[in-house]
């Protein structure tokens, strides 16, 4: 048996980018210690970080086991195609008192026990939930957000390479496509090695479709109705996601940005602190500092707080700027 579709639930398909569908895949391969063979750049970089912001002793790492379910409230359904973080931690805190007591009764079957932070949130929902928001904050800020530039980029890419499917194929090539556990038949979707069987009686209608970068090869699902079912699978580039970019052609932006700026933005392909850019670059902490203001200003800079400093990141339109100024 697998996952029927009427003409309306085909209608119903559609794609979503979701920064909340990162975060559990993303804090177990930082707990994890493992070097991964695509990630370990990245991870290098922000394990110190998430340790010293004490990210990783805290709600999520009682929330998210090493391997199995993660609670599903964690994960809800994004109600456009690229929420902001913001809208996502809304909808987390304002799930329900059953829906997160029910989550977290089947994570204690799974673990056996909880530990005491969601002791306290499954007595106190509504209070505690506040809390756990407010680490998703820190956590996008620390692990996430400063990379998201490159992120989000693979994810809308292969977002368009499926429609560009569904367009010239249909929708059932781009079911039986999307995965190798995956097969689309003339009566529904199939999905191998899963545990519990994916059918239209426990989902509700429709299916969403959510590329990540973390996920790893398998897929991850959640089927709580009446949402429709999600699929989160890896996305097609994530193997180049943290391949260094060619900046040959960072001097014709001299003449436009100025020389200091232009070192900056190249010297920005991984997040830094003003002191690191200083140290880096020769320049003094007090002109990195405004450079970096006016590269914010233009857009073309952000900044995340990490514990007690600042990491700058270039933004996705700095990202096209340096492309298109190279040869």
């Amino acid at each position: 048996m697998g996952l029927s579709f009427s003409a309306s639930d085909l209608a119903q398909v559609r794609f979503a980018v979701s920064p909340m569908w990162e975060v559990a895949p993303s804090f177990r391969l930082l707990r994890s210690g493992a070097a991964h063979p695509v990630h370990r750049a990245w991870a290098d970089q922000v394990r110190p970080r998430l340790t010293a912001a004490g990210l990783d002793r805290g709600w999520l790492a009682e929330l998210i086991p090493p391997t199995g379910y993660v609670p599903d409230f964690l994960n809800p359904a994004p109600a456009g195609p690229a929420p902001a973080p913001r809208t996502e931690w809304r909808a987390i805190r304002a799930a329900s008192a059953d829906r997160v007591r029910r989550d977290l009764d089947h994570l204690a079957r799974h673990q056996g026990r909880l530990g005491p932070r969601l002791r306290m949130l499954h007595a106190e929902p509504e209070a505690r939930l506040a809390k756990l928001t407010d680490e998703l904050e820190s956590y996008w800020e620390v692990v996430l957000a400063p990379y998201w530039a490159r992120i989000g980029p693979v994810l809308e890419a292969d977002i368009l390479h499926r429609a560009r499917t569904t367009a010239e194929h249909g929708a059932g090539r781009l079911l039986d496509d999307l995965h190798t556990s995956l097969s689309w038949e003339s009566d529904g979707l199939r999905m191998a090695r899963r545990k519990h069987p994916l059918v239209r009686a426990t989902a509700g209608a429709g299916l969403l479709l959510i590329p990540s970068v973390f996920t790893g090869p398998d897929l991850r699902t959640r089927t709580t109705p009446p949402d429709p079912p999600q699929i989160a699978y890896p996305a097609r580039g994530t193997g180049t996601l943290w391949q260094r970019r060619r900046t040959a052609g960072a001097e014709a932006l001299t003449a436009v940005l100025g020389r200091s700026r232009t070192l900056l933005l190249t010297e920005l392909e991984s997040p830094a602190s003003t002191t690191q850019l200083a140290h880096r670059t020769g320049l003094s902490p007090a002109g990195v500092s405004q450079q970096l203001t006016a590269l914010r200003d233009a857009g073309l800079v952000s900044a995340h707080r990490a514990g007690r400093s600042v990491l700058y990141a270039r933004t996705t339109a700095a990202e096209t700027l340096l492309r298109a100024a190279s040869p």
